[in-house]
């Protein structure tokens, strides 16, 4: 099985299942050491790299983001 069939099940899912799915993996990485964790971010960034150069990513500017956050806030 693929991590995008997972995602497809996963997502399929109901929203209390999804929330207690996304507690275990999250819980899941309290057991990883320092070096694991480093790794698993690096190996995200360049994923997402990957995805800016290809294209596919939908690039956001950053004050939009932060607008959006204010107002989310109040």
């Amino acid at each position: 099985m693929t991590i995008t069939e997972l995602k497809s099940i996963a997502l399929s899912l109901s929203p209390e299942e999804r929330a207690e799915l996304a507690s275990d993996l999250l819980l899941s990485l309290d057991s990883l050491s320092e070096h694991e964790i480093e790794h698993l971010w690096l190996e995200e960034a360049s994923r997402r790299d990957a995805e800016i150069d290809a294209g596919t990513a939908k690039l956001i500017p950053g004050d939009q983001v932060f607008a959006e956050a204010r107002a989310r806030l109040k």
